[in-house]
């Protein structure tokens, strides 16, 4: 029972406010990909930067690729570095002011600026991904054991509300200006100067508050810290099979996340082509499911450190797959609301549970690497799932309905993936290894 309330309680030295200051960071970039990549950006980049052309969704996504590849690449041995030199703080300040920067920048992509809007789109999408990795490695650090998936939980639902508000805001100003006469030219662009104000100022107690606890380890006699960091990478890829459960697990976020990001990247296409929703109908249920995700990701994130990171992962799959079923069945709007709102509930669920679990299967050492893992396969994810989705309402010739049961594999594969993962030998073996 000792054992047990320990467990329940932050680490030893954190002190709740610092908790608080952590959380505030997924508060602060959740507007970026709320107003960027799912609500305003995606549709204005398409319908005024593109003019419409026929190439201009595949324009989109090709950008998007382009900048989770990158952070393919990139991931894993930026988290190696940062975990030498125990400097996340600082490269997450890096990271934060990139991506404030080039948010900022996209309000110069009027019509025909396909260029900038590209460059600014990859540019910004690169540093937000890398410093969710890094804001991500603090998170063991902050919480024992058991008590990851709820201070997950609380960091995931603070982001929901997070981008709510600034969506909220966006929204307000749209409004404003259509009232004004003005055309989607002329205030999209300052809603892009809004969400990269807002990014920057609710960040700000995240960089005065929550410390660096890591300490910097010792390099090979003439190694450099470039070295360093791929020398580390390369151990742990040789020695993968001491986490047996934590590469098991990586592999079921591939497939869970392909789904996942599929749904929030093509959700809005989804409802206007499929059920006919106009655009003020999406950014109402854009606004909705935030909500939803917020709730989700809060009380699953409590029931998690109750029943365990494996059997909550595996029941917001189940309900992922529901959501699939009755979005694909939906023939009225009243349904399609039913299968959205289950989606929000999943979608903050889903996302808090996988980073907790990472957390509580990695090394106290390489922490910041595994995250880099962690943030590889996610950006593999988003690379994968909504190709398919594309190329399936592409060959299929506009069948929305089909591409959204196909959707439905990647949460089969990886619920079926989970049920390999054993989080009490993953936690022994991060204990003994690392």
């Amino acid at each position: 029972m000792a054992e047990t309330r320990a467990q329940s309680r932050p680490a030893r030295d954190v002190r709740p406010l610092e908790i608080w200051a952590w959380a505030m960071y997924d508060f602060a970039n959740s507007g970026y990909t709320t107003v960027v990549i799912t609500a305003i950006f995606n549709a204005y980049f398409v319908a005024v930067v593109a003019g419409g052309a026929p190439w201009a969704t595949f324009a989109w996504t090709a950008a998007l690729s382009l900048s989770y590849a990158l952070v393919i690449v990139t991931a894993p041995v930026i988290g190696a570095y940062a975990d030498l030199r125990a400097n996340k703080k600082r490269l997450l300040l890096l990271t934060t002011v990139g991506c404030v920067l080039g948010t900022a920048a996209l309000a110069l992509a009027g019509p025909g600026e396909i260029a900038i809007a590209v460059v600014c789109v990859v540019i910004s999408n690169f540093f937000f991904s890398t410093g969710s990795n890094l804001v991500a490695a603090f998170l063991p650090e902050l919480a024992r054991g058991r008590n990851i998936g709820k201070v997950s939980g609380w960091g995931w639902s603070l982001g929901y509300i997070g981008g709510l508000l600034t969506l909220g805001v966006c929204l307000a100003y749209v409004s404003w200006g259509q009232a004004a006469g003005q055309t989607a030219a002329q205030f999209v662009p300052v809603t892009m100067l809004i969400t990269a104000a807002l990014f920057a100022l609710a960040s700000v107690p995240t960089f005065a508050i929550l410390r660096e606890r890591a300490l910097p380890q010792p390099l090979a006699p003439g190694a450099s810290l470039v070295g360093g960091a791929f020398a580390r990478l390369a151990d742990t890829l040789r020695h993968a099979a001491l986490y047996q459960d934590l590469r098991r697990f990586l592999l079921c976020i591939v497939f869970y996340q392909a789904g996942v990001q599929t749904v929030i990247t093509l959700a809005a296409i989804y409802a206007q082509q499929a059920m006919g929703f106009s655009t003020a109908d999406t950014l109402v249920l854009v606004l909705v499911v935030n909500v939803t995700a917020a709730l989700g990701a809060f009380f699953l994130g409590n029931v998690q450190d109750r029943i365990g990171h494996v059997p909550t992962l595996a029941l917001t799959l189940a309900g992922w797959i529901a959501t699939v079923l009755i979005a694909w069945t939906a023939d009225t709007r009243p349904l399609f609301w039913i299968a959205a709102n289950l989606a929000g509930l999943c979608l903050g669920a889903s996302q808090s549970a996988g980073r907790a679990l990472v957390g509580y299967l990695s090394p106290k050492a390489r922490r910041a690497e595994f995250f880099g893992l962690w943030g590889l396969a996610t950006n593999l994810s988003s690379i994968l799932g909504p190709i398919t989705y594309g190329a399936v309402s592409w060959v299929s010739q506009g069948n929305h309905r089909l591409a959204m049961l196909i959707t439905g594999v990647f949460f089969v594969l990886g619920l079926l993936i989970l049920h390999g993962v054993d989080p009490r030998r993953g936690r022994r073996a991060a204990l003994k290894n690392g």
